[in-house]
């Protein structure tokens, strides 16, 4: 699933191509993505219609477009999501789902297994209220670091899990929590009330470390499934140290890295530099 490069690497595009020009129609070519619209997908392309994009924002995996109604179009891209900007006309996607008609060029909602989708949220043009409760992430101005650090070492829980805990901070997922913890040679299992401050500090700064850097490649690419707006992959990938890389020698030690079933997914990490907790 993108987490906050990919979206932030999205967002990015949108801003660039979407903004300030009238949506001419919308057409939903399934109504899976726009499920959420209880009055169903003729009024949710209706009521896009005439709208304008007039921005492009994001709170950690979580993309919404500004309306000049004072709404918000939402966007999950879910485990295949794609917003692709093409020129009118442009032969369609295979499992293209949504489409705007902007001008001379359209977006397009395309999703392979559409676990993403699009929603109008109401008044959400600054923050939708539907995700209210979704702590900033370390890219945000909102990063309340010592809140954070705070919060991390009031907990019993893995700092593995408190990294995925979206309340917690937003838009890390299990990707980036294993190349930052590699760095911090720290076990995802150790509970964070077991760590010090500094000790906390340093994680955090590798988070922040560890997207920047993704997003200066593109965002991680594993498959065709996450492209930018251009359709283009991104390439951080052949610089991860853990994710991915079971059996191979750790970069800092040459001890084979290891994975681990996770909440039904999987844990990269080296057992020497990172050694799990007695």
């Amino acid at each position: 699933m993108p987490e906050l490069p990919e979206v932030e690497v999205v967002r990015r595009g949108l801003e660039r191509h979407v903004l300030g020009q009238p949506i001419a129609s919308v057409e939903v070519l399934h109504e899976r993505p726009v499920r959420s619209h209880v009055a169903g997908s003729a009024a949710f392309a209706e009521e896009m219609a005439g709208r304008q994009f007039v921005g492009a924002r994001r709170r950690g995996k979580y993309l919404w477009l500004p309306l000049d109604s004072g709404d918000a179009l939402m966007a999950h891209l879910g485990m295949s999501g794609q917003m692709l900007v093409q020129p009118a006309g442009q032969t369609d996607e295979r499992h293209l789902r949504v489409r705007f008609v902007l001008g001379d060029h359209e977006l397009r909602f395309v999703d392979q297994r559409m676990f993403g989708g699009l929603s109008i949220s109401r008044d959400g043009a600054e923050l939708p209220p539907e995700i209210a409760h979704i702590a900033p992430d370390p890219m945000e101005a909102a990063f309340d670091l010592d809140a954070v650090v705070a919060r991390i070492r009031r907990s019993q829980s893995g700092i593995k899990r408190l990294l995925l805990t979206q309340t917690v901070v937003s838009g890390v997922g299990n990707i980036y929590a294993d190349e930052s913890l590699w760095r911090a040679r720290l076990h995802g299992e150790r509970a964070g009330s077991r760590l010090g401050r500094a000790v906390v500090l340093e994680l955090l700064g590798h988070v922040q470390d560890v997207m920047a850097e993704a997003l200066a490649q593109g965002g991680t690419s594993f498959d065709s499934l996450y492209v930018n707006v251009n359709g283009q992959s991104g390439y951080f990938d052949r610089s991860l140290d853990a994710y991915g890389q079971e059996g191979r020698p750790c970069s800092r030690c040459g001890t084979p890295i290891r994975r681990v079933a996770f909440m039904n997914r999987s844990s990269y990490f080296c057992p020497r530099c990172q050694r799990p907790p007695r």
